[in-house]
């Protein structure tokens, strides 16, 4: 049992140096609970709020993992270089594709109940 509180101790300080130190983690964080309350709100069935709660997450992953590379990529040259630069911009496309995914879900999940 030992192991797992180490472990949860460690990824716990890296959620709080992102929250503390990328300011879109915050932005993320604050559209995230948004996003729940609403569901809430406007009372989703369980399915629904499963899909809204995925979405969210993978909004959240996607944003950890560009920081990641991203900062991988800054340790290993602080020079410009085409390829690296190119690892920077795919990461970056990953976070695009899940906040428009995420658009897409909050479209369908909300859209209908916010013009009743």
């Amino acid at each position: 049992m030992h192991g797992f509180v180490e472990s949860f101790k460690t990824a716990s300080k890296g959620v709080v140096y992102l929250f503390l130190y990328h300011r879109n983690m915050r932005v993320i964080f604050m559209m995230g609970i948004a996003a729940f309350l609403l569901g809430l709100y406007f009372s989703l069935h369980g399915i629904e709020l499963i899909a809204l709660c995925v979405t969210i997450t993978l909004v959240f992953m996607a944003e950890i993992f560009n920081t990641a590379i991203e900062m991988l990529m800054d340790m290993i040259t602080a020079k410009y270089r085409m390829r690296i630069k190119l690892v920077k911009d795919i990461a970056a496309a990953v976070v695009v594709i899940t906040c428009l995914n995420a658009v897409a879900v909050g479209y369908v999940l909300f859209i209908r109940r916010m013009f009743k």
